[in-house]
């Protein structure tokens, strides 16, 4: 792939056009699924069940899609930089398809079961783990290193358009019947698997075949806790998130608190991806400049101040707005730590430490949404979410102090480490 000037377009690129296309229905299928399949394990669980112990449920949820992903990642991340990616994340979303179009069967002949519920998401967390590290180590693939960062915010708009509507479209699906909702989650990964397998020609450096798959394994570790920049970005990213998310318990908010019902979840959902699609297409347009640390650490603060907001919020479009001001903080964050792990990582070593960059957004994520339906369960939604807001800020504090490297990074223009 030729180099070329800043001003010239990544959407110029048509593997990159593709990617997008990928990204954006993949990330539209998941937010949808995600929403559709919180609501279903919750509206099940309390049918027999108090507040305190369906949300116990939403924990478990998650936390049986984040044990794949823990076990299979150093794996998954060799394998990206060994075999072929976009072959691995196409593949892998044909899994997820056949998984959300089983889904849609049970719940539209009404066979599901709790049971079968959690054997699902079980089986997407495995799929999950082989297509994170494949498509994130295939991005700088498919553009010129000078534009890795406008690609980056671009991409992030995709995966931003997606989290919008997919909650929005994955709501009012269910509320116009539930199967619904999985059949579009089933509709969109096709989709997203027929993009990456028309994807043709893009290089990739030699991966050295003569070490022991074992090491080659360690090596994404390796680099990542000898590079304290990546080690910083990617850590306080999951420690925030991890404390502060209070999506989770949006079924709980939407049900028992705001009463709004599974298409006012859906609105609750999208929220904070309107506010990160805002960020997304600004920073697109002007990418930041100078003191990127600063503000990676800036709007971590901001992102705990609007979750402590939003637990003590009893108004929609109060909560609304704090779950817009969340996700623009977020995407500013997510945006500055995708741009130095991408920038500052060989190409060979891209799979293995994006598989790294993946666990840590997975314990983020669904570790995430599991130690929030535990602490919901044994102190309430409410202060589960404030207590979040708060941790996320001493988070903030400490990093500051302990990742030097992190605060002083001025910009993204250094080349990869070795």
């Amino acid at each position: 792939m030729s180099d070329t000037s800043l001003g010239r377009s990544a959407f110029s690129y048509r593997n990159f056009r593709l990617f997008w296309i990928a990204r954006k229905a993949s990330m539209l299928s998941q937010s949808s699924l995600v929403i559709a399949l919180g609501w279903l394990v919750y509206d099940v669980a309390r049918r027999s069940m108090d507040v305190r112990e369906a949300a116990l449920q939403l924990g478990l949820i998650g936390l049986v899609q984040f044990v794949p992903m823990f076990v299979l990642t150093p794996l998954t991340g060799w394998m990206a930089d060994r075999y072929d990616r976009k072959l691995m994340a196409g593949w892998s979303c044909v899994a997820q398809l056949a998984g959300a179009a089983f889904l849609a069967w049970l719940v539209h002949d009404g066979r599901g079961t709790l049971i079968l519920y959690f054997m699902i998401a079980t089986l997407t967390g495995i799929t999950r783990a082989v297509y994170r590290p494949a498509i994130t180590a295939l991005a700088p693939n498919t553009v010129p290193r000078a534009l890795l960062p406008r690609a980056v915010a671009a991409n992030a708009v995709a995966g931003r358009i997606g989290a919008i509507l997919g909650p929005v479209l994955g709501g009012y699906a269910y509320a116009a019947a539930p199967y619904l909702a999985f059949a579009l989650s089933a509709a969109l990964l096709l989709l997203s698997s027929c993009a990456l397998f028309a994807m043709r020609g893009m290089e990739r450096q030699p991966f050295d075949r003569n070490r022991h798959p074992l090491r080659q394994m360690m090596d994404g570790l390796t680099f990542v806790i000898r590079h304290k920049l990546v080690l910083g970005a990617i850590s306080l990213d999951l420690i925030a998130v991890l404390l502060g998310g209070a999506t989770a318990l949006l079924p709980v908010y939407a049900r028992d608190i705001l009463h709004v019902g599974p298409a006012g979840l859906g609105n609750l959902r999208a929220a904070p991806a309107i506010g990160a699609l805002a960020s997304g297409l600004w920073l697109s347009w002007r990418p930041l400049q100078g003191q990127v640390g600063v503000k990676m650490l800036a709007s971590v603060a901001i992102f705990g101040i609007a979750t402590i907001a939003f637990g003590l919020s009893r108004s929609l479009p109060l909560s609304l707005a704090c779950m817009a001001i969340l996700g623009a903080a977020d995407m500013i964050s997510v945006y500055v730590r995708q741009s130095l792990m991408q920038i500052a990582t060989p190409d060979e070593m891209r799979g293995r430490v994006g598989a790294i960059s993946s666990l840590f957004v997975s314990a983020s994520n669904e570790l995430g949404e599991a130690e929030s339906g535990f602490l919901a369960a044994a102190i309430g939604p409410v202060m589960a979410v404030v207590l979040g807001g708060v941790g996320t800020l001493a988070v903030v504090a400490l990093w500051a102090r302990w990742f030097p490297a992190l605060r002083k990074a001025d910009s993204f223009d250094h080349e990869p480490a070795r």
